[in-house]
């Protein structure tokens, strides 16, 4: 069996669908050291660092910006699944093809234009997800992350839910409460970082509700705050879009900027530190198509306060501290309730590296290479 898979984000490892398809091509590798795997990326990308043995790397035009990009996805990708004589092309985002000479696999992440229509607020961008929504409903077969992202796939594309194959997202090892601990100091240092504090690590788009961090520290500020203040790290947008409102002017307008430190953008290497260093740590987000960040705090031993949303359900079970999504009052008695309750932090810190053993990139590797078997069946008679 041959996979020809889109590489479009192979040179982007820090963003959700760079890391899934590194992860998702060590671990094919892994498990299946016999399987045909190329490897099809757009011109612009000069090297494929950290690519697994035996891959076979295919370029396909298709360039920079918007337009070399639905270019690659629609005329050079295909193209090159052509060339390669792949039984299967598989495209680990939410970008496929109209039509392509193979069984076709689409992986879609979420689906936030659909559900939230500010993020398709324009008309490239609603025009793009009008092409990739049709585009998957010609898919022979979709992977996603949740049961929560499933239920929108089948609601909002309109894609039979028995055609639909959720495979879990993981930690990488790197992500555990002593491996690493040694850099832990140099990175507290690097930062500036306090002896005690509670970490946001997240995005600043409006989905991800900074505010109900910054809200919530009304509430811990008076009491904690000196103690733990409110560390957001991230590297910055130009605040004042409705995409991306001014969060810095809101917690000046809230009166907690004494507990609160913007740190910035943090390196790849330095996160699983700061994740260790901090007392807790917040998740906001009212929408996710799995919420990586609230396991790769759990694995690294730091209790987690998120958002009661159903993907979070999903994910974390009973090993998070889950708040009502309107509720910023609820959010800092959580807060509190981790900074100054040791058995209560002890126990979800339990739950949380308990609850990560359920996942691993080796099982979705595997499940993903079900899916691949059932393809090839299907359509091979």
């Amino acid at each position: 069996m041959h996979i020809a898979i889109n590489g479009w984000f192979w040179d982007q490892p820090h963003t959700g669908s760079g890391q899934y398809v590194r992860k998702l091509l060590a671990g094919l590798r892994r498990i299946a050291p016999d399987l045909g795997l190329t490897l099809v990326l757009p011109r612009h990308i000069q090297a494929a660092e950290d690519l697994p043995p035996d891959v076979e790397l295919v370029y396909a035009g298709g360039g920079k910006g918007n337009l070399g990009k639905v270019w690659f996805e629609q005329r050079g990708y295909p193209a090159a699944v052509a060339r390669s004589g792949a039984d299967i092309a598989h495209v680990p985002y939410w970008g496929p093809p109209l039509s392509v000479r193979a069984p076709l696999v689409v992986s879609v992440l979420d689906v936030i234009p659909l559900v939230i229509p500010d993020y398709a607020a324009s008309a490239g961008a609603r025009l793009y997800t009008s092409l990739v929504t049709a585009a998957t409903r010609g898919a022979t077969h979709v992977i996603t992350l949740s049961n929560d992202s499933k239920k929108d796939i089948v609601e909002h594309i309109g894609y039979p839910p028995k055609r639909v194959t959720v495979t879990y997202l993981a930690t990488d090892e790197d992500y555990h409460p002593r491996i690493g601990i040694e850099r832990d100091a140099a990175v507290k240092a690097k930062y500036d970082l306090p002896d005690r504090f509670v970490l946001y690590l997240a995005g600043f788009d409006i989905r991800k509700q900074l505010n109900r961090a910054l809200l919530a520290y009304t509430y811990v500020g008076p009491s904690e705050g000196d103690n733990a203040p409110l560390v957001i790290a991230g590297r910055e947008p130009a605040w004042g879009t409705p995409m991306f409102p001014d969060m810095r002017k809101y917690a000046h307008e809230l009166n907690v900027d004494d507990f609160v430190r913007w740190i910035g953008y943090v390196d790849e290497a330095d996160k699983p530190s700061l994740y260790r260093l901090a007392d807790v740590f917040v998740f906001p987000s009212i929408y996710e198509g799995f919420g990586l960040p609230v396991l790769e705090a759990m694995a690294s031993g730091t209790p987690v306060v998120a958002c009661d949303i159903p993907v979070m359900r999903e994910i974390v079970g009973d090993a998070a501290y889950l708040v009502d999504q309107d509720n910023e009052r609820q959010m800092g008695a959580a807060i509190l309730s981790l900074l100054l309750q040791e058995p209560l932090r002890e126990q979800l810190i339990q739950r949380g590296l308990s609850q990560v053993t359920r996942f691993s990139y080796r099982k979705t590797a595997r499940e993903t290479l079900s899916v691949y078997e059932r393809v090839l069946r299907e359509t091979t008679g």
